[in-house]
């Protein structure tokens, strides 16, 4: 009778993580595996790769490309940040999946350390996108049952896949902490929409939490491209995005609409905001995570705006940084 060896998740998750460790920090082969657990190698392999699968390997690479380390330099000297990673590219210039995993791998390992040194009882705050999300679902669990986490823009969109809350629910999976929620639209439709959400106890509450945070996570939208993601996920309007186009705006951190210069463009759309506003940020640690090669002018106009103290991006998006600051004719007017 032939032996079943196929591996149930919840019967051999504890298996595959004593499997995950002698690989991968043992540095044992899967034969050297398959005798310490008294298993067949075949059955080894299956363990491995189920805590691959379960998120239960993460994997960070220190030191990076020279190249890098100058952009990181260059990028830190001009706009007066307290960090900045550059995440190498992994597929030349274009935007992919690829590049997320490469910033997101970057800043997991990054807020890991902070998330390690924080005192107990911090509050943190927590932006959208796809970086954040990327660079959470790299993170490994830390207990920090003492941490929380809350929202500090709207924590609802039209497309549940796109939901920014789940980048707060991550991390309370990571870490065991507590997670809040603001429960608003990333935008409101119009001023009549806003006053009734604001008007709301649960909302000012969250608002009145979210601006406690000592530490503040945030993503950057860039408006170079039509499929930019805000437009994708239908928290913008065609007449709203239109309407940014032409005001020169270039980039969105938490709702706010900045162009080049980080000054907030003449829309009705950035008055449309629920969450936090830039000037609740100014004086706190921002650590703004940034995936995408086209979102250099996006970088520049959040740096300029003076509230961003470290800063996580892509290799493309640095050297397209550097590159821009390096044109110009007095270095300067790119400082902060």
């Amino acid at each position: 009778m032939k032996k079943n060896t196929k591996i149930s998740d919840d019967g051999d998750l504890d298996l595959a993580t004593r499997a995950a460790w002698l690989s991968f920090i043992g540095g044992y082969t899967q034969s050297e595996i398959a005798r310490r657990l008294s298993v067949s190698p075949a059955k080894a392999h299956r363990l491995i790769a189920l805590a691959q699968d379960r998120g239960l390997v993460k994997v960070f690479i220190e030191g990076a490309p020279a190249e890098c380390i100058a952009h990181e330099e260059a990028l830190v000297r001009h706009f007066g940040l307290r960090n900045c990673i550059v995440a190498p590219a992994l597929d030349g210039d274009s935007v992919n999946e690829g590049e997320f995993a490469s910033v997101g791998a970057a800043a997991a390992r990054f807020l890991h350390r902070i998330f390690f040194g924080m005192e107990s009882g911090a509050l943190v705050g927590v932006g959208k996108g796809r970086s954040l999300a990327a660079a959470i679902a790299r993170m490994p669990s830390l207990k920090r049952p003492d941490l929380r986490f809350v929202s500090v823009s709207g924590s609802l969109t039209r497309k549940l896949s796109a939901n920014p809350f789940d980048v707060v629910n991550r991390l309370v999976e990571r870490t065991g902490g507590e997670g809040y929620y603001l429960p608003v639209p990333y935008l409101a439709a119009d001023d009549i929409e806003k006053d009734v959400l604001l008007a709301q106890k649960s909302v000012q509450d969250m608002l009145g939490l979210a601006r406690q945070a000592e530490l503040v996570i945030v993503g950057i939208g860039t408006l170079e491209e039509d499929d930019a993601h805000i437009r994708q996920v239908g928290m913008i309007g065609a007449a709203e995005w239109e309407e940014l186009k032409s005001l020169d705006a270039v980039g969105d951190i938490m709702g706010s609409f900045v162009d080049i210069e980080g000054q907030p463009v003449n829309s009705r759309v950035n008055s449309h905001s629920l969450g936090l506003g830039l000037e609740e940020l100014r004086g706190r640690r921002v650590v703004a995570v940034v995936g995408g090669a086209s979102k250099g002018r996006a970088v520049v106009a959040a740096l300029r705006t003076g509230i961003v103290t470290d800063l996580i991006l892509s290799e493309p998006a640095a050297r397209w940084i550097v590159g821009y600051m390096g044109d110009a004719a007095n270095l300067r007017e790119f400082g902060t």
